[in-house]
């Protein structure tokens, strides 16, 4: 049993890579696939921000509150929360909660739609009629996420850190000022590389394996369900490892 699942991994990781090869091998055909850019840029970024901000908002909320629960001695200065909040913000929270949230709403509806294309042999017709596509399909939205995902995360980043601002600011436990004061004193320029590089990853990812899962669906309604399945969860998977292996490397 541990043979052929080993060997069903590869199969997929070798065709997962033929396929975002021939996707980038088609940059040049830009004419190809530019409106559709521009169509998926705003259905991966504008439609995701209301779920990308309150989930930032939220997750910078309890990050003060509970960061204020552990901290009750009075030998630690409280703006000590606004530094804690600040760092796990940009560190952690805005880029792989916002993934995770993208994976679930993103990347369903890319492996949905490739997939119906697929078992309703749209995609058949285009390359019948001579249209790349790949180019056509895939590359756009591959492009559109690694350039949506760093502006959604860093409004997810900026937003968690209002919100854990204000969440200071309501519960009473954290004046403005001290909040302020945590969040310069241990911020590093840096911090904000590290959020971007893990942003154009999670981007590529999501966007990526949602392209492949829906380009090679098979087996009508119930094909595409379990195509949609397996991007989000595969999606969520690489995204929790690839944030492992970044803070191995760059921290």
């Amino acid at each position: 049993m541990l043979a052929p699942t080993a060997l069903e991994v590869l199969a997929h990781i070798g065709r997962y890579s033929l396929l975002i090869g021939r996707a980038f091998r088609s940059v040049g055909e830009w004419r190809t696939y530019w409106s559709a850019f521009f169509l998926q840029a705003v259905r991966i970024g504008l439609d995701s921000l209301p779920i990308v901000i309150l989930a930032a908002a939220f997750s910078g909320a309890v990050t003060t509150v509970q960061t204020a629960y552990q901290l009750v001695s009075g030998l630690v200065p409280r703006s000590v929360i606004g530094s804690i909040v600040t760092e796990s913000v940009i560190l952690e929270l805005a880029p792989v909660i916002s993934a995770l949230v993208l994976a679930g709403r993103v990347g369903a509806r890319i492996a949905a739609e490739l997939g119906t294309m697929r078992v309703t042999e749209q995609i058949d017709a285009l390359e019948v009629m001579g249209l790349n596509a790949v180019s056509f399909l895939v590359l756009p939205r591959v492009l559109a996420g690694l350039l949506m995902f760093p502006v959604l995360i860093t409004a997810a980043a900026v937003v968690g850190i209002a919100g854990g601002l204000l969440a200071g600011i309501v519960s009473g436990e954290l004046p403005p000022a001290e909040f302020l004061l945590g969040a310069r004193s241990f911020f590093k320029p840096f911090d904000v590389v590290f959020m971007l590089i893990k942003a154009f990853t999670f981007g590529f990812l999501v966007t990526s394996i949602s392209c492949y899962q829906g380009y090679y669906a098979s087996g009508g309604a119930e094909g595409v369900g379990r195509a949609t399945t397996q991007a989000a969860v595969v999606s969520c998977i690489t995204v929790l490892l690839a944030d492992y292996l970044l803070a191995n490397l760059l921290l």
